[in-house]
């Protein structure tokens, strides 16, 4: 884990607090999400600029680990994109957030309890897939490999990991303790592209 520590909590920097027309609901958005996905460094950190669109604004964001994220939002706080723009070095010649990173909000259909999704991944890539559960339920996930080098990482809402890197062979399901967005993330460690499917449950 990387030590160094730049804030103690996400706040916008004075350089930037005038932020264009960008809304303060936009900015919280981009602080939110990245707050569900960053892990421990992206508890706290700094606004670096934004830029205001009438689709989709940008917010760039630098967590406390030193790693530069970059946040698509609407005006209201929606989240359409969150990636890694320039990550920071760990300290050990390894890079966090290596290769393209996007992030996707997991949402299951009105009366049912699961999705599934179809995804690709390039090589050395990795994608984010959050969703929110309770602390008691029980969640499922499966990953269906089309190719070999695929794996995943299940953590909890506080940074945490819940599951340990598992191959695309072997499903998790079990029992959560705690409540807010859990993240799947889903590697490619194999040198060429691979296609996927991911599917989620929640009782």
């Amino acid at each position: 884990m990387r030590s160094k520590v730049l804030a103690a909590c996400l706040c916008v920097s004075p350089a930037f607090a005038f932020g264009a027309d960008v809304g303060q609901d936009a900015i919280d958005g981009c602080i939110d999400e990245l707050r569900a996905v960053g892990g421990p460094d992206g508890q706290g950190g700094t606004v670096i600029s934004t830029e205001f669109s009438e689709a989709n604004s940008l917010v760039m964001l630098q967590d406390r680990g030193e790693t530069v994220w970059r946040c698509l939002v609407s005006n209201g706080g929606q989240v359409a994109e969150l990636s890694v723009m320039q990550a920071a070095d760990d300290g050990g010649g390894a890079m966090a957030g290596s290769g393209s990173e996007t992030t996707v909000r997991v949402q299951f259909a009105a009366g049912t309890t699961g999705a599934e999704l179809t995804d690709s991944l390039l090589p050395q890539e990795s994608r984010r897939y959050v969703l929110g559960a309770q602390d008691g339920q029980f969640f499922y996930f499966r990953l269906v490999a089309n190719g070999p080098g695929m794996t995943y990482v299940i953590y909890n809402p506080d940074g945490s990991v819940l599951l340990d890197e598992m191959g695309a062979e072997q499903e998790y399901r079990g029992q959560l303790w705690q409540t807010g967005d859990h993240v799947v993330q889903v590697y490619n460690t194999a040198n060429g592209a691979q296609s996927y499917n991911v599917i989620f449950g929640i009782d």
